[in-house]
């Protein structure tokens, strides 16, 4: 495990605790259950802002703490646990990053604060189809007057239902352009996906949006940042996932101490031993990876895409695990809706596919180790 500084390491203790009694798993199941189309909770993202996390990324200059990618990937750790829902990634890191890296100096004058307060939610609508391909873009926008009409479809949106604004990426006459399109646009449609994980995921249309030419971040080559902003978004999201699938292991571990058979606590049986022992080497091998990536971010080291996928496809890997292993090993009340092991189970698999399943990051680590 990375050397937290006494700063984080206070942060995470925050984090840890709030999470366990504000935003616990049964607060997550009230909220399932009564078919919140956000698929959060304004009071938990209200609490979430006051105490500034949406602002852990964003500049000083800007009205956030500019604390970097490792402290945030800290609380996505601690938050994943619960399965504490918010658009703290989708906005606070993935939007911000992407205004960070591109935007103009008019765009982060007005939307980091905003960010950073939680007072807007902007959120980024890159894929279009069941897999993640933001190469390959069908959704274009097109030069009129002296703006852009963008036309095209976005599917699986996070945060799409509760989105102030989108963050569009679409192919232009140069390349690749992200585009700040407002939710209510005339033109834009929003659908609400009913997923597995009840979370507040939207397919987004655009049927000839117009937007104005100051709508367009030209900070930077635009496929240069959004490839930017997506590996910072697999780093953060891989670390909400190390989070969800720490807090399966603790629960499996507790289980295995606690559940008596044939008048022994289960844990003392050999074969049930040794997977506990493989699954804490299989989780801390992780925690290296995903460290090892936001470490980079925050250094700006040459191989933060490489690290980037590498932490995404391990994390996917651990998680698709031990959430197999949670259910498998409580037995039958595993099973059950009552029992906690299938909200993890169901969260883990929308998250191995957010951004990127393990089979493409482990082609896009291989293509840039050079095999």
């Amino acid at each position: 495990m990375a050397a937290l500084t006494e700063e984080q390491a206070l942060l995470q203790e925050q984090a840890r605790a709030w999470a366990r009694d504000e935003a616990p798993v049964a607060r997550f199941r009230e909220m399932r259950d009564s078919g919140n189309p956000l698929g959060f909770d304004k009071a938990t993202w209200g609490s979430i802002a006051e105490m500034g996390w949406a602002g852990t990324m964003v500049p000083e200059t800007f009205g956030g703490a500019e604390m970097g990618a490792l402290t945030f990937g800290v609380l996505l750790e601690e938050l994943g646990r619960q399965l504490t829902a918010s658009p703290l990634l989708a906005s606070g890191l993935v939007a911000a990053s992407a205004l960070e890296l591109g935007g103009t100096d008019a765009q982060k004058e007005q939307w980091l604060p905003q960010i950073a307060e939680g007072a807007a939610i902007v959120t980024l609508a890159v894929d279009e189809g069941p897999r993640h391909a933001p190469t390959q873009l069908a959704t274009r926008a097109e030069a009129k007057g002296s703006g852009f009409r963008i036309t095209g479809d976005k599917s699986h949106v996070l945060e799409g239902m509760a989105a102030d604004v989108f963050l569009v990426a679409a192919a232009t006459d140069d390349g690749t352009g992200l585009f700040l399109v407002p939710a209510d646009a005339p033109g834009l449609t929003r659908t609400r996906l009913a997923t597995t994980d009840s979370r507040g995921y939207a397919n987004i249309a655009f049927a000839g949006v117009e937007v104005a030419a100051d709508a367009q971040l030209t900070g930077g080559p635009g496929a240069d940042v959004l490839e930017a902003t997506l590996d910072r978004a697999r780093a953060g999201l891989a670390a909400e996932m190390l989070g969800t699938a720490s807090q399966a292991f603790d629960m499996t571990l507790d289980y295995l101490k606690n559940r008596v058979q044939f008048g022994q606590v289960i844990g003392s049986f050999q074969a049930l031993g040794h997977r506990a022992a493989a699954l804490y080497t299989e989780m801390e091998m992780t925690r290296s990876c995903v460290e090892a990536a936001l470490q980079a971010i925050d250094a700006g080291a040459d191989d933060v895409p490489r690290l980037c996928s590498l932490a995404k496809a391990k994390a996917g890997d651990f998680l698709h695990h031990m959430s197999n292993e949670l259910i498998q090993i409580h037995g039958g009340i595993g099973m059950t809706d009552e029992f906690d092991a299938g909200l993890y189970l169901k969260r883990a698999r929308a998250l191995e596919a957010t951004f990127g399943n393990q089979a493409f990051h482990r082609d896009r680590y291989a293509t840039l180790s050079g095999f």
